[in-house]
């Protein structure tokens, strides 16, 4: 039988979630940050800002940005380390291409494959960083436990994601938001209220903090912990390959 995945609300198999994914990101390419944008406020860059904060990438750190999309996260740690080593990975070819004309410096490379089967050797890099795209993946634990395998001993793992609020208030308003303002806005903004409706969908789906920690940990990962941003709407999970 085959494995089951969420697309949104909709269970699917883990390979036709992986297609539905391509197709949404296919579609939302051209547009991609007007996208993040439009979902979080702008507050987005804030999020990565203070997610390079924690990473805090030095010269000598090998990178890997998985679901890298247009790049905005390695554009933000290139202000700091403009030759920082990263390979960016991204599974939608119309995303890596939008990397590639937006990232024209440093020390990077493009690659078109699947989070959950990397080509990469074992023991290959210091930092794995994911931002926004770990609840798009089919199988996560799978993933999880690609980055255990590519990561050096003592190596970093950080993933910024949306997640759950702590407020009963903030929660009740930004599921409203999430709802309905978000697919709305699609439809303004891009004449895709469908692309934007499951990604609305996909952060409800998406695990919890304590659940994504705890799975981590069954990946491998050791001295896992999380820390929220704007009252838990995101959060950021860090673990250590030992």
């Amino acid at each position: 039988m085959s494995k089951i995945s969420n697309f949104g609300y909709t269970k699917v198999t883990i390979k036709e979630k992986t297609k539905l994914v391509q197709k949404v990101f296919s579609d939302v390419a051209f547009n991609y940050d007007l996208m993040n944008d439009v979902m979080s406020f702008g507050a987005h860059r804030l999020w990565k800002s203070k997610f390079i904060d924690i990473v805090n990438p030095s010269y000598s750190d090998k990178i890997i940005d998985v679901g890298s999309g247009s790049g905005d996260l390695v554009l933000e740690i290139q202000k700091r380390y403009l030759n920082a080593k990263i390979d960016i990975v991204d599974l939608n070819k119309e995303m890596l291409e939008e990397g590639r004309k937006r990232i024209k410096k440093g020390n990077v490379s493009f690659y078109k494959q699947n989070a959950e089967s990397l080509s990469f050797a074992n023991n290959s890099y210091d930092k794995y960083v994911i931002s926004f795209c770990l609840r798009n993946i089919s199988d996560i634990d799978k993933s999880l436990k690609e980055a255990f395998r590519i990561l050096k001993p003592g190596g970093q793992y950080y993933c910024l994601e949306f997640s759950r609020p702590n407020s009963f208030i903030i929660s009740n308003i930004y599921s409203y938001y999430k709802s309905n303002l978000i697919p709305a806005f699609g439809k303004i903004f891009s004449n895709n209220r469908d692309a934007y409706n499951y990604l609305s969908e996909s952060i409800d789906m998406f695990p919890s903090q304590e659940d994504l920690k705890e799975r981590m940990g069954y990946a491998g990962f050791k001295s896992v912990k999380f820390i929220d941003l704007f009252d838990g709407i995101v959060s950021i999970h860090t673990g250590y390959k030992y």
